[in-house]
């Protein structure tokens, strides 16, 4: 079982996580430009657009994923992986919001760490670790714990809306 936490915006600056700005941009851009999202990287200390938690948290807006340098590759991801988790509908009237349900938040959660391994400089030890350190919390301790112990529900809900072929490999498509 998951349940997320923010981290307060005066705290967030401080917590050692990999960011936007330390890693390759262009395996970044490939990556999301596979499911069609652009990434569009703002200047520093500008307020991110479509930011659902502010700060240095990425926005979505459309097929738009704004990133400041400072932002976390996980918030990356993570909204990265509530686009390609939501439907045709919600992705279409997207702003700021991505909204959906507990089993589609677990999914999303599960997805950013698949992910993370298609990106040479991050990979999932280093998501797994960063998840943590941000806040996110799981029943059972640990980011790596719910992902290798309990994420079976949100494995099935990927694979049942075609993220996910049966082999749990990316599709490179978003839900279906």
């Amino acid at each position: 079982m998951l349940d997320t936490k923010s981290v307060a915006a005066s705290d967030a600056q401080s917590i050692a996580v990999l960011r936007c700005g330390d890693i390759d941009g262009p395996s970044l851009h490939t990556l999301l430009l596979r499911f069609g999202l652009v990434l569009t990287q703002i200047d520093a200390n500008v307020a991110i657009p479509g930011s659902y938690w502010g700060d240095s948290e990425a926005g979505l807006i459309g097929h738009v994923l704004y990133c400041r340098a400072d932002t976390p590759l996980q918030s990356i991801l993570h909204e990265a992986s509530h686009y390609i988790c939501m439907d045709a509908l919600r992705r279409a009237n997207l702003n700021t919001d991505a909204g959906g349900d507990y089993d589609e938040e677990n999914a999303v959660c599960y997805l950013q760490i698949v992910l993370s391994d298609y990106l040479d400089d991050f990979g999932r030890d280093r998501m797994l670790a960063d998840m943590d350190a941000w806040g996110y919390t799981f029943r059972l301790g640990s980011a790596r714990a719910w992902f290798e112990q309990e994420a079976q529900d949100a494995k099935l809900w990927l694979q049942h809306k075609g993220v996910l072929d049966v082999m749990a490999n990316v599709t490179w498509t978003c839900r279906q």
